[in-house]
C-alpha cells in the first residue's frame, strides 16, 4: 500500500476532478489520504472557477475574435482622483484568448498580488503602451481630457497598433474602431491588463514621490487625500506635484 506521502505526490500531479485514481482511493480509511482528497479537490474546483471567470471576462474579446480581429487593446487609467501626481494610462494587446490566473480589476486585486500580476501581463503581452500627464496638464486641460491624453499617448506607443480598442468607459477621438465598456477593468481582461500596467507603474511613481517630498505618504496614499495626506498639505504645504486646480489644495494656494 502507498504511504500518505506517496499518495499526496500523487494526487498534485492530477488536473481533473473526475481522475480515476480520486475513485481508487474511495475505499482507503486512513485519514490523511481522505483529507488529501478533499485538499487536492478544493485546490482543482478553485481552478475550474477560476478559468470560468476568466473566460467570462473575454466576452468582448471572444466576439471581436469571431470577426477576424486578433489584436485588442485593452485601454484605461488610474489616478483621476488624488490631489496629486499625474494620471497614468495603460494600453495592453495580450495573445489570442490569452488567460492569466488572477488577472482583474486592479482594484479587486489584493496589494500583495499587484507586482506579481503586472509581471505576468509583462510576459505575456503581445504589446503594452504608457501614457502618463501630469499635474500641470491636469491643471491646463481639467482631468478628463488629461485622461483621454494619456490613453491616447499609451496607445500611439504600441507596436503593432491595435486593431480595435476595448476602453473602460471612455470614447476617444482616434481612426481605431473601439468598444466603451462600464467597469471595464471589471468585465474585460483586456482592460483588466491595462488597469494592473497603470496602477503599478502610478504606484512606483508615487513612492518615488514620497522619497522627494516626504511628509505627505505618498507611498500609502498614492495622492489620494487621506488624512496623513492632508495633514502634510497643512504642515509642510503644497509641492510643485500638487494638482492646483483640485480642492483644498485650489484653495491654499489662493490664500
Amino acid at each position: 500500500m502507498a504511504t500518505i506521502k506517496e499518495v499526496k505526490e500523487r494526487l498534485a500531479m492530477i488536473d481533473e476532478l473526475d481522475h480515476p485514481f480520486f475513485e481508487e482511493l474511495i475505499l482507503d480509511g486512513r485519514a490523511g489520504v481522505q483529507a488529501a482528497i478533499s485538499k487536492r479537490k478544493r485546490e482543482l474546483q478553485k481552478q475550474v472557477d477560476e478559468d470560468l471567470r476568466l473566460e467570462g471576462m473575454l466576452a468582448y474579446e471572444k466576439e471581436l475574435y469571431t470577426q477576424g480581429i486578433d489584436l485588442i487593446a485593452g485601454v484605461d487609467e488610474v489616478g483621476r482622483g488624488p490631489l496629486a501626481g499625474p494620471v497614468v494610462a495603460a494600453a495592453v494587446i495580450l495573445p489570442k484568448a490569452c488567460k492569466i490566473p488572477g488577472l482583474n480589476d486592479s482594484k479587486k486585486i489584493p496589494k500583495s498580488k499587484h507586482k506579481e500580476i503586472y509581471e505576468a501581463v509583462l510576459q505575456n503581452a503581445v504589446a503594452i503602451g504608457i501614457g502618463i500627464k501630469d499635474n500641470q496638464v491636469i491643471d491646463q486641460v481639467n482631468i478628463y481630457e488629461a485622461t483621454k491624453l494619456a490613453m491616447m499617448e499609451a496607445i500611439g506607443q504600441l507596436e503593432p497598433q491595435p486593431q480595435h480598442l476595448l476602453i473602460d468607459a471612455m470614447k476617444l477621438d482616434l481612426p481605431i474602431p473601439q468598444t466603451s465598456i462600464i467597469k471595464g477593468d471589471a468585465n474585460s481582461l483586456s482592460i483588466a491588463a491595462a488597469s494592473i500596467v497603470a496602477k503599478v507603474t502610478r504606484d512606483q511613481m508615487m513612492e518615488e514621490f514620497d522619497c522627494e517630498y516626504p511628509g505627505y505618504d505618498f507611498t500609502q496614499n498614492a495622492g489620494y487625500g487621506t488624512a496623513n495626506h492632508l495633514a502634510g498639505l497643512h504642515k509642510l504645504g503644497v509641492t510643485p506635484i500638487h494638482r492646483r486646480s483640485f480642492e483644498p489644495v485650489k484653495s491654499m494656494c489662493e490664500d
